[in-house]
């Protein structure tokens, strides 16, 4: 079973007819009661489950003990006797769906904690939530059935719109935040950014005088960071996803629907487009810009615009099939225990080269 009740509230049982509404999915009427979430390997007949449309897990299927799996129609028929097969078009979808039903979200506690700090100025709205020794600035606004999470820090001048969820230890500071952005523990959002001027005197700082604005929609993982612009605003479009420990630097643009995974790291003014997905530990230079819908892979350097939607691989990065292809090139030379230069020599031996 799934869902420590230490940690997380639960609700249920539940009816199987009310866990394939909540999936949207279909399933034959049987009269059931559902206990709880589980994984398909050790689910009981009070579990239900789910299965992806992957060969590696037939097997496991087929032993399961669960009393219902959600399936993909595909794998209706790999489900046992045992248990009803709820069949989704997209079975991690619908069990997002039946997740939310057993484990929902808590609540809010409207109110704020005795032990905050909020400036006279703050607008708080009273459906919001405001825990333990957070501190709230000067001209705050907190809009309606927001939670700041403890010992969260909103710095002067901050709006923050309806429905978000701040986490422990957050910093925000010149920064507009929109409806239902999700900001996890230790995030820092509107910082300074990264700038100085080289004398011969040594650094001086340059001021940074723009914001941060999060879109609606946006979810920041823990201690991420994301510095305010130097002039213009750092703008992260509605509804991206970016992971913990990842670095946006001052004046970034990043579109709407970006995914940004673990440890990326964005140079100053920085485009991505929108739908751009970045793999983890990719870093992006300066003032680059990346075309609508490109995937950069893990690790992967890019030094220089990219302009059409694609896979891009490498340091530094280009065309995924190009990357590819040089990889078997170099696992060839490796085999037959040849150099690059080497290879080279006896691929031109007829035409007078002497490389």
């Amino acid at each position: 079973m799934t869902g420590d009740p230490r940690f997380f509230e639960r609700a249920g049982p539940h009816t199987l007819a009310a866990i394939v509404d909540a999936a949207e999915a279909e399933a034959p009427p049987r009269r059931l009661m559902l206990h709880a979430l589980a994984p398909l390997a050790v689910a009981t007949p009070q579990d239900v489950t789910f299965c992806v449309n992957d060969a590696k897990n037939r097997a496991a299927l087929a032993a399961t003990q669960a009393g219902a799996v959600i399936v993909h129609p595909d794998m209706r028929e790999s489900v046992p006797s045992t248990a009803v097969a709820i069949v989704a078009d997209d079975p991690l979808v619908a069990w997002t769906k039946v997740a939310a039903l057993f484990h929902p979200v808590p609540p809010i506690k409207p109110g704020i904690h005795p032990s905050a700090i909020v400036a006279a100025s703050a607008e708080v709205d009273p459906s919001a939530e405001v825990g333990p020794m957070v501190v709230i600035g000067e001209q705050v606004v907190i809009g309606p059935r927001t939670r700041i999470g403890a010992q969260a820090v909103i710095d002067k001048g901050v709006v923050i719109g309806a429905d978000a969820r701040i986490g422990t230890h957050v910093s925000i500071s010149h920064a507009l935040v929109g409806d239902r952005v999700c900001l996890y523990s230790g995030a820092r959002i509107g910082q300074d950014g990264f700038g100085f001027a080289v004398t011969a005197a040594g650094f001086i700082s340059v001021p940074q005088l723009g914001r941060v604005v999060l879109e609606d929609d946006v979810e920041i993982g823990a201690n991420t960071t994301v510095d305010r612009g130097t002039i213009e605003d750092t703008v992260i479009g509605a509804g991206t996803r970016i992971d913990n420990l990842v670095q946006i630097a001052h004046n970034c643009r990043i579109g709407r629907g970006c995914v940004l995974t673990g440890q990326v790291g964005l140079a100053g003014s920085v485009v991505l487009e929108d739908y751009v997905v970045l793999g983890g530990q990719a870093g992006i230079a300066g003032h680059v810009r990346i075309a609508k819908g490109a995937r950069i892979g893990a690790k992967a350097g890019v030094m220089t615009d990219i302009t059409k939607r694609g896979d891009y691989l490498g340091a530094p990065s280009q065309p995924a099939k190009a990357f590819f292809r040089e990889v078997a090139m170099v696992r060839k030379w490796v085999r037959e225990g040849l150099s690059p230069s080497a290879g080279n020599s006896r691929n031109n031996k007829n035409s007078g080269s002497v490389d």
